[in-house]
C-alpha cells in the first residue's frame, strides 16, 4: 500500500515495533478501557495500518489480514467466534478488517475517508472479492442498541448462502428477538459503529447474532462486504479516497459523507 494524504492527514502500513505499539496503545485506549496497551497473537500475522495527523499524532489504526481465499477463513480471527463454513466457498481472495479505532475525541470525516482509501488501494492490491470482520459496539448491554439491531434484522443480514452460523458460548439472537419490531431509524444510525455504517451504505451485511465478547468488553456482529456488490457510485466515492501523496498537490478536503457515514 502506498502512502494516501488528504494534506491534513495521512496513512501509511506500520513499519516499526514503534509503529506497532502505538496503534497497540490507541486500540488500548479505545477497546480496554484503563489499559496501557491492547495485543494479541495476530498482531504478528496482520499488516497494520495508521491514520496520522500533521503532528505525527495517530487519529486512526485498524488490521489487515489478506486470505487467498474463504478455504482459509477458519485462520481469522473472526473464526474464532463465528461458525464460517458457509463461507470456506468464496472463491475469491478476502481481506479481514480488524480493531478498527479512533482517537477519543476525533470527529472529522477526512479520517474515515483516509481509512477507507486504504482499503480501497488493498482490495485492488489483493485482487480481493471481499472485506469482513467483527463490528463492535461499546459496552455488552445489546439492548441499548435496540434500535440498531432491529434496523440490522429487518434490512441487513447475510444472505443464506455466506451466513455466519453460531459459535461464541455467550449471544444475543437479535434477530429472533426483535423479529417484526420497527426501528427508530434516527437513533439507530446514531447508535451504529461509523464503519459499520460505511459497510452497510455500500451493501454489506452482518450475522443474524451478536457476540458478547467479554474480553473486550463489547458485543459485535460479523460483518461482510463483497466487492462486486457495492453498487458503481459508492464504488467511485470509495475510490476518491485513495488520493496517493503528491507533495505540494494535495490539497485537503472539506467534511464529506463518506459513503453515508457521517462521524
Amino acid at each position: 500500500m502506498q502512502p494516501l494524504s488528504t494534506g491534513r492527514y495521512r496513512v501509511r502500513l506500520a513499519q516499526s515495533e514503534r509503529d506497532l505499539a502505538a496503534a497497540q496503545a490507541l486500540r488500548g485506549r479505545v477497546f480496554r478501557t484503563g489499559a496501557a496497551t491492547d495485543r494479541d497473537d495476530f498482531d504478528a500475522i496482520c499488516r497494520h495500518v495508521l491514520v496520522e495527523d500533521g503532528q505525527d499524532r495517530l487519529m486512526c489504526c485498524f488490521r489487515l489480514l489478506p486470505l487467498p481465499g474463504g478455504a482459509a477463513i477458519g485462520t481469522s480471527y473472526s473464526a474464532q467466534f463465528y461458525d464460517l463454513a458457509a463461507l470456506s466457498a468464496f472463491a475469491a481472495p478476502m481481506i479481514e478488517v480488524g480493531r478498527f479505532c479512533l482517537a477519543p475525541g476525533c470527529h472529522d470525516p477526512d479520517v474515515l475517508r483516509l481509512a477507507w482509501g486504504a482499503l480501497a488501494s488493498e482490495v485492488a492490491a489483493q485482487d480481493a472479492g471481499m472485506l469482513f470482520g467483527c463490528s463492535s459496539f461499546h459496552g455488552l448491554d445489546w439492548r441499548a442498541y435496540a434500535d440498531c439491531f432491529a434496523a440490522l434484522a429487518g434490512r441487513h443480514l447475510a444472505p443464506e448462502r455466506w451466513r455466519p452460523q453460531a459459535k461464541a458460548p455467550q449471544l444475543v439472537h437479535y434477530a429472533q428477538a426483535l423479529a417484526g419490531q420497527i426501528p427508530d431509524l434516527r437513533r439507530a444510525q446514531l447508535t451504529m459503529p461509523p464503519l459499520l455504517r460505511s459497510y452497510l451504505a455500500m451493501g454489506g451485511w452482518v450475522s443474524d447474532h451478536a457476540v458478547v465478547d467479554e474480553d473486550l468488553g463489547t458485543l459485535h456482529v460479523f460483518t461482510g462486504l463483497e466487492i462486486a456488490a457495492i453498487p458503481p457510485a459508492r464504488a467511485r466515492v470509495l475510490r476518491m479516497g485513495a488520493v496517493p501523496v503528491s507533495g505540494a498537490g494535495s490539497a485537503g478536503a472539506g467534511p464529506i459523507d463518506v459513503c453515508g457515514a457521517r462521524l
